[in-house]
């Protein structure tokens, strides 16, 4: 009886809808390309060749080849993951042949569990690609980029000297020389000065403190009686040699400081002016090693006085500059531009419920050039400095300084979009400020309540 019913009745035929917008082919001339130490595989609409995915070798010949394929495919942008520093000369050639490459961060393209292969990475960066699901990563002009590597360049060499210092202070430790109790830094004039005297042969105490600088804290009796230990032939063979590399390295640096001032020397000017005078605020440290002064250049290429912000040095600027560069156009609003630096509070909602605040960790070398500026502040009499005090109270040092760096960079980017001055209100016209926002939010919650306030 039942089959009998099922017989009887009529399925129903339902019209298949389309594909919606979204998901039609955006980019349809779009290839997707995995990045490898030895050999890239690149994946292309299918169709457009006999083989959809092929293999390339690492070599420069074979880069060229693997352009060519690409462009007698008729691809014209293409994605490709950013695998350690192998992608760097791919990515440049298919710039410079015309190309619209996408630099994506492999965690954010995920392939399904289980079926991981070389060759679907290609594939489904190719489909994802395809259907415009992929955003590229910011990539600087090419003349920032000159100024970066100079920059990341500088940063080793500067890592690799600190090495040196230890290598120093260990070998005074070991001849119970103690020179870095009392002296602030061993590399200074004082502790240079007491080292190549004692490397020149010079064993007396006395002798040795009277290189003291006057700006010296301890006397020259105190200096005297670190000074007395045992000098060992190994241990001043290890103090020589590092005091040479250390030399060597500094001179290098300066090296790294010379092309990066005439990097920035050849950029086109945007004012010709003078930045204005410094004041009490300003930070002092606008010049480099080499001489430099880096406000003066700055406010020529950038046409507004950076360094007017309060924890902005040159060390700093340079730093954020070969990062992001001056043009902000990459990022629509100031929020986008904080986001992208990881120095705003975080979006988890589940459920109509706030989850986490706390902003997504990414490695960012200008986030953190801005959190450097942003921890100098603790005893700035300014009002950056005061809204540090103030956060640093409520929460803690951490986010005192997240929340400090938030707020420089969201001063670097409007400067540098409305061309405008920063203009530093001082400490106490800050607390008067946030006092009258206190007192006008107590004064809501009191008429929310049914009261008055009434002062004492």
């Amino acid at each position: 009886m039942s089959s009998q019913r099922s017989k009887g009745i009529r399925r129903r035929k339902f019209k298949v809808p389309s594909l919606p917008q979204q998901l039609a082919h955006i980019n349809v001339n779009a290839a997707g390309i995995d990045i490898g130490a030895e050999q890239h595989l690149v994946a292309v609409p299918a169709g457009r060749d006999e083989v959809a995915v092929r293999a390339f070798g690492a070599f420069t010949a074979e880069l060229v080849a693997l352009a060519d394929w690409l462009a007698q495919c008729g691809v014209t942008t293409v994605a490709m993951e950013s695998t350690g520093v192998y992608w760097i000369p791919l990515f440049e050639l298919l710039e410079r042949r015309g190309f619209e490459v996408k630099l994506v961060d492999a965690r954010h393209v995920k392939n399904v569990s289980g079926r991981k292969s070389d060759v679907l990475d290609c594939q489904w960066l190719q489909q994802l690609h395809t259907y415009g699901l992929l955003r590229g990563a910011f990539r600087p002009p090419d003349e920032i980029c000159v100024l970066r590597s100079y920059l990341r360049q500088k940063e080793m060499l500067v890592q690799t000297s600190a090495q040196h210092i230890q290598h120093m202070q260990k070998a005074l430790q070991q001849m119970n020389l103690l020179l870095h109790n009392v002296v602030s830094d061993i590399t200074g004039v004082t502790g240079m000065k007491i080292i190549k005297a004692i490397l020149a042969g010079e064993r007396n105490p006395e002798v040795l403190a009277r290189n003291r600088h006057g700006c010296c804290h301890h006397s020259e009796a105190t200096i005297a009686k670190s000074l007395v230990g045992n000098y060992r032939d190994e241990h001043l063979f290890a103090l020589r040699q590092a005091v040479e590399l250390y030399e060597f390295y500094q001179s290098k640096i300066a090296d790294c400081e010379q092309a990066i001032s005439e990097q920035l020397t050849s950029y086109p000017d945007a004012t010709d002016g003078e930045p204005p005078a410094p004041t009490k605020q300003s930070n002092p440290s606008a010049r480099i090693r080499s001489g430099v002064d880096m406000r003066k250049l700055l406010y020529k290429k950038s046409g507004v006085d950076l360094f007017a912000v309060p924890g902005l040095g040159a060390d700093t600027l340079l730093t954020v500059t070969s990062e992001v560069g001056f043009d902000m156009s990459p990022w629509k609003t100031v929020k986008h531009f904080t986001s992208w630096l990881s120095l705003c509070p975080g979006t988890r909602i589940s459920g109509g419920k706030e989850l986490k605040k706390r902003g997504k960790r990414k490695a960012n070398r200008a986030a953190q050039a801005f959190r450097i500026g942003a921890a100098t502040l603790g005893r700035s009499q300014t009002a950056l400095g005061a809204f540090y005090r103030r956060i640093k109270a409520r929460h803690g040092g951490q986010h005192a300084v997240t929340a400090t760096a938030h707020k420089i960079a969201r001063i670097y980017y409007t400067m540098l979009t409305q061309g405008s001055a920063y203009v530093e209100v001082g400490q106490k016209a800050y607390e008067q400020k946030y006092q009258e926002r206190r007192f006008a939010q107590l004064q809501r919650q009191a008429r929310a309540l049914g009261l008055q306030l009434v002062p004492c």
